[in-house]
């Protein structure tokens, strides 16, 4: 993706707990397994990354990529 991206508070929160790194949810963005519509305009992308199953929640605005939240599905 060409676009600047940030990081809701809660999703940088999630990926501290769950440890997931911000390569990981790029590589997520950038290469997704699987992708579906969510509500309210969101994107969910999944990655298998190893022995995890990343979920990636997010919205693309005007002029950036707003990450809303990132699961570990494993």
């Amino acid at each position: 993706m060409n676009l600047p991206i940030r990081f809701d508070r809660h999703a940088a929160r999630r990926m501290k707990w769950r440890k997931i790194t911000e390569e990981e949810v790029l590589n997520t963005l950038d290469n997704p397994d699987k992708v579906e519509e969510s509500i309210k305009g969101r994107i969910n992308v999944y990655k298998a990354i190893e022995q995890r199953y990343i979920k990636v929640t997010y919205k693309k605005l005007l002029n950036e990529i707003f990450i809303i939240s990132v699961v570990d599905k494993a």
